[in-house]
């Protein structure tokens, strides 16, 4: 489905417009090549910034990680912690925005500390 100025993904509605307007026509492209939905956004949401913001060297880095029984969201080197939940998923239901407005790169770690997944970069 391609998307455009008024109707793109809810992820990308945090983005500077310019970003979301850059996003949206790679991701369109994306899908054009049989990409799948999911991997389409991500993809562009990160060369959209590339393309628009320049060099990634100076946006911050956050991680979630667990913590005894609950999972955190720190800004990497940080000491506290933005946001705290029970679960992993009520988390990034908070991270995901919150690293979004900041113009981050989110780490996800899994449960044993390795890391899962990487979001913005």
């Amino acid at each position: 489905m391609p998307w455009n100025k008024k109707d793109y993904p809810d992820s990308m509605k945090n983005l500077d417009p310019e970003v979301r307007e850059k996003a949206i026509e790679i991701a369109n492209a994306l899908l054009r090549d049989d990409k799948d939905e999911g991997r389409a956004i991500a993809i562009a949401t990160a060369q959209a910034r590339k393309a628009i913001n320049g060099d990634d060297s100076d946006r911050p880095t956050f991680e979630v990680k667990a913590r005894e029984e609950e999972w955190t969201l720190r800004k990497s080197g940080g000491e506290r912690a933005i946001f705290v939940e029970e679960t992993k998923e009520k988390l990034l239901d908070k991270a995901k925005p919150y690293v979004n407005d900041h113009n981050g790169i989110l780490e996800i770690y899994q449960e044993d500390g390795s890391l899962d997944d990487t979001l913005y970069d």
